[in-house]
């Protein structure tokens, strides 16, 4: 049975959900430097800090997964996208952040696409790695 290559648009998708695990953990750096600074419980905001390392990392595994051509971080890449669009609601809406919910939506949905197109459905299902 011959291996097929993992298309362009997972690997590109992979890169992209990589740069999205290091921004949440960007983001439990940012949210323990400002710990200190802010007069919620120690073990408040170490747990969120925590829990935003464990998904950044988790998230950055399934983006390495993607750019190694492994099927099964597909459907965790595809998930998160799902996760993330009330997320980019909620910077367009209730945050009337306008130009970052914009950028961030056509970033989760730029991900998206990429990982619900034809040769990603195919690769992932593996019909022309199958013997007949």
């Amino acid at each position: 049975m011959v291996e097929r290559e993992t298309p362009r648009q997972v690997r590109i998708a992979g890169v992209l959900v990589a740069v999205q695990a290091l921004a949440a953990i960007g983001f439990a750096v940012a949210i323990g430097v400002q710990a200190g600074e802010l007069s919620l419980s120690a073990p408040a905001v170490l747990g969120e800090t925590a829990f935003f390392v464990l998904i950044g990392l988790a998230l950055l595994g399934v983006g390495v997964g993607l750019v190694a051509g492994r099927r099964v971080a597909r459907t965790p890449a595809i998930v998160t996208q799902l996760l993330l669009l009330p997320v980019v609601y909620a910077l367009i809406g209730p945050s009337q952040q306008l130009l970052l919910g914009i950028v961030a939506g056509g970033y989760v949905i730029t991900t998206f696409l990429l990982l619900i197109s034809e040769p990603s459905r195919m690769w992932s299902m593996d019909l022309e790695g199958r013997s007949r």
